[in-house]
């Protein structure tokens, strides 16, 4: 705290007052500054970092043993340009008959088609959880019979695919549909010309680009 320290008249006569002269104590202040201290370091400590999880098929030295799509499990998904401009088709992709069809990252859209394609699997994951939470299994032999289960020939598999404009935040959205329908059999890759020019005319039918224009906020 501060001080003020004054000194005394002394005599008979009328004394003077003089000004006293304040002194602070930052003894307190150091105090606040450890306890700052000590709560950023525990806190950076205990604070796990957020990132997103890529699994990578495994390596072969066999170029035949390669990755084999049946074309009944194959599932694309088109990521345009605009975040609403959010597509798929199964299978493989002709210009003339495909059909692209619109969906969004809710539970009733591209969630919805997977978990459906990919119920034989989600069962078998669920019967997995009940074991692991019954004790018939620990963690490691979870996650080493959930990597077989994934991972089997029969387990679906999503190709995300995108422009050199889509939305960063559609990517994430698209990862952790994935991860939620246990869809690991996935990769990224470019948007071939025809599917783009597929992409940007279902947009215009849909008029996508005014719809998204009036869900947006008026700036102030």
């Amino acid at each position: 705290m501060a001080e003020l320290a004054q000194g005394g008249g002394g005599g008979g006569g009328k004394s003077k007052v003089k000004k006293g002269s304040a002194r602070l104590d930052m003894t307190p202040m150091v105090d606040l500054a450890f306890l700052l201290l000590t709560f950023f370091v525990l806190a950076a400590t205990l604070a796990k970092p957020k990132v997103l999880e890529i699994i990578y098929p495994k390596e072969t030295d066999n170029k035949e043993d390669n990755t084999k799509l049946k074309f009944d499990l194959a599932t694309t998904l088109l990521l345009g340009e605009k975040e609403n401009e959010i597509f798929y088709y199964a299978g493989v992709f002709r210009p003339d008959t495909t059909e692209i069809l619109l969906t969004d990252f809710s539970k009733d859209g591209f969630r919805k088609v997977m978990l459906e394609k990919n119920n034989y699997i989600n069962d078998q994951v669920l019967q997995l959880k009940a074991k692991r939470e019954s004790n018939e299994i620990n963690d490691a032999q979870y996650e080493e019979a959930y990597s077989k289960v994934v991972g089997a020939d029969n387990a679906p598999f999503v190709v995300i695919k995108t422009t050199a404009k889509t939305k960063f935040k559609n990517v994430i959205n698209a990862i952790d549909e994935l991860n939620i329908c246990n869809v690991r059999k996935r990769a990224i890759q470019d948007i071939a010309e025809s599917e783009g020019i597929s992409v940007r005319q279902k947009a215009l039918d849909l008029d996508l680009k005014n719809k998204l224009n009036k869900t947006e906020p008026a700036e102030q």
